[in-house]
């Protein structure tokens, strides 16, 4: 597998440092002066952050606050695999073209489960191929004092320059590495548990999204997820006809509070960015897995031997 990524250091449009803070006085030194320096560039400036961290740059902010693009990352990247096309290019793109952005943005929080990590750290080390040659600098804030050992070290890996407690000044990362942590990361899903089974092929696509929807129904989604639940079906079984050999298996089943469906298909994506890069409108097809990440709570994605493998949660 081979991803186009940045390089660590020398001249370039894009820029993608990690910020690792240890409480709120080191966040708000770090996050306002990026802030107040793009507003005073004219440059147009995103914060995306936790809830909580949110109102702290809003109130510090105070009037210039109405400047910025605020959003909470709780609610707008819930799903990792939706922040690239759904946060981070949503509001780059809809600038002139070649104008500078500037953009905060924090999918990592102490909180985040286990199964929404990977998602999380693949992100992270996608921005640098999504936004490659782009004119834009995306800080990324990291929580040293309550984030896990391990997600300290994936930010080494997946920022070309970090900026460490207290400090203003950005360092290369000697750790650089994003190609190691996309492929780490596409790690086989955990086990099914007894799920609803359903192999499908061309004649059997709509058959497919009825079996989905009334499991569904059956285990408590209502309204809009439940229509939410159709359509990924729907695009994803359709995308293993067209694009994965023809035919595969669906399973949905109920887990801590969601419904979860999966497709499993003989086909191989290539395209580490697929699902997570914007697609242009006069493009016929290739919205498939953007689309699901645009709706579902949570996509995983495992590309393996065997095939291709999409798992998506719904919140019952």
């Amino acid at each position: 597998m081979t991803i186009a990524v940045t390089e660590p250091s020398g001249p370039g449009p894009f820029a993608h440092p990690a910020l690792f803070y240890r409480d709120e006085q080191e966040y708000l030194d770090g996050t306002l002066p990026f802030v107040r320096d793009g507003l005073e560039a004219g440059e147009p400036v995103a914060v995306a952050v936790p809830g909580k961290n949110l109102a702290l740059i809003r109130d510090a902010l105070g009037d210039a606050a109405e400047a910025v693009r605020l959003l909470d990352m709780r609610e707008a990247g819930r799903n990792p695999g939706r922040i690239i096309p759904g946060v981070l290019r949503a509001f780059a793109d809809a600038q002139p073209p070649g104008r500078r952005v500037r953009i905060i943005g924090e999918p990592v929080w102490a909180g985040r489960s286990d199964i929404e990590y990977p998602a999380c750290a693949q992100h992270e080390a996608l921005i640098n191929a999504a936004f490659q040659g782009r004119a834009a600098t995306i800080m990324c804030p990291y929580d040293v004092a309550r984030l896990p050992e391990h997600m300290v070290t994936d930010a080494y890996a997946t920022h070309p320059t970090v900026i460490h407690s207290g400090s203003r000044t950005e360092q290369d990362s000697t750790a650089y590495a994003p190609e190691d942590v996309v492929a780490r990361y596409n790690e086989a899903l955990p086990p099914v548990p007894e799920a609803l089974v359903f192999a499908f092929d061309s004649d059997s696509l709509s058959h497919a999204r009825h079996v989905a929807v009334g499991e569904g129904a059956r285990l408590g989604l209502v309204g809009v997820k439940l229509d939410d639940l159709a359509l990924a079906t729907a695009e994803l079984t359709t995308n293993s006809v067209v694009h994965g050999g023809g035919s595969g298996e669906l399973r949905v089943w109920p887990e801590d509070g969601y419904v979860v469906c999966e497709v499993h298909d003989d086909g191989h994506i290539t395209d580490v960015l697929a699902g997570r890069r914007p697609v242009p409108r006069d493009q016929r097809g290739g919205r498939g897995i953007l689309l699901v990440n645009l709706i579902a709570d949570l996509v995983r994605v495992h590309r393996g031997d065997s095939g291709t493998t999409v798992r998506c949660w719904f919140a019952r």
